[in-house]
């Protein structure tokens, strides 16, 4: 629902659902909704999936947590066969499809983008590389998540060889929470505003509460050293400690498609606001060198030939001079 309001909003940006936890979900019901929202949007819709991370979801509805892993497997071998027009019939002890087709599919006949996510087990990059789509690295920010990203990468290859597929780093994404401004101390200050609500949740969610953070810079300094349950290690400073960061990643990995910034409610929406301007004004270029290659490199081609141009140009002063201004 949130991303059919983002769409009426925008015009370029992709949509991605991050994620929809499959067990919770009949198979074609969600396929169908993914595909509305793709005819909505003008094909900007992405279906990111996964087991689902909150125990208590999945008490709820009944669902064993135990048998989320396999239940997403099915659910996603449907999925991925519906989303590529095929006609399914499936029996599992979990749902039921029977010549099961989309009315919709996506928009203009293409291939609707899909992600798999994957925290410290194998099991989405497995899924993902079964069926040659997308993994997402939700806890590449938590120290275990981070250790476990080329083993990870290295069961999504084998996945793809087993099917026939190219592994393609292009569609691997990985995700931190991230927060800038001018310095780090700034940075520092302003992430007091949300944070310690945050490791108050993640506690509660856990069943305890926050100890040896009572204030908010302490609830700020933990997130940044041992980092959070689930959102890991946020990067908390300036746009050098973002690039450092994403270049630890690329290194750790040996190379990435994405880089996802978690956006948390960790600092004022004006301070929020500038974190992303500078995201965008200053780390991204450093990183993509769309722009910066070409523009250093010309400015080190006039400094190498900086005599020759002044020279050049002291004599058409020096020639102008001697003719008083007549132009010839």
């Amino acid at each position: 629902m949130f991303l059919a309001a983002a769409a009426e909003r925008t015009g370029r940006i992709m949509l991605g659902t991050g994620v929809n936890s499959l067990p919770y979900h009949q198979p074609l019901i969600l396929a169908d909704r993914i595909c509305q929202l793709d005819q909505q949007s003008r094909g900007r819709a992405m279906l990111g999936v996964g087991p689902g991370q909150l125990p208590s979801d999945a008490f709820m509805m009944g669902v064993d947590p135990l048998r989320s892993r396999a239940m997403t497997a099915d659910a996603l071998d449907a999925i991925v066969r519906l989303l590529r027009g095929e006609t399914v019939t499936a029996a599992t002890d979990w749902f039921t499809l029977e010549e099961a087709r989309l009315q919709l599919g996506p928009y203009r006949g293409r291939e609707l983008e899909v992600a798999v996510a994957s925290a410290v087990s194998p099991t989405g990059a497995v899924l993902a590389g079964r069926h040659g789509v997308g993994m997402l690295s939700l806890a590449a920010a938590d120290p275990a998540g981070y250790a476990a990203l080329d083993a990870n990468w290295a069961a999504h290859e084998r996945a793809c060889g087993e099917t026939g597929r190219p592994a393609d780093r292009s569609t691997w994404r990985l995700v931190t929470p991230v927060h800038l401004a001018e310095t780090r101390e700034q940075a520092l200050r302003e992430a007091e505003y949300g944070t310690p609500d945050i490791v108050d949740y993640i506690e509660r969610l856990g069943g305890s509460r926050p100890d040896g953070c009572a204030t908010p810079a302490g609830a700020v300094e933990r997130w940044t050293t041992e980092g959070l349950p689930a959102f890991g290690r946020a990067v908390i400073g300036t746009p050098e400690d973002a690039v450092r960061r994403i270049e630890e990643l690329a290194d750790r990995t040996g190379g990435f498609g994405t880089f996802l910034i978690l956006r948390l409610d960790l600092a004022e929406p004006a301070a929020a606001l500038r974190s992303l301007e500078l995201f965008a004004e200053r780390v991204v270029p450093r990183l993509t060198g769309h722009t910066e290659a070409r523009r250093r490199a010309s400015l080190e081609w006039a400094g190498r030939n900086s005599e020759r141009f002044t020279g050049a140009m002291r004599r058409a002063t020096m020639d102008a001079i001697a003719r008083k201004g007549e132009v010839r």
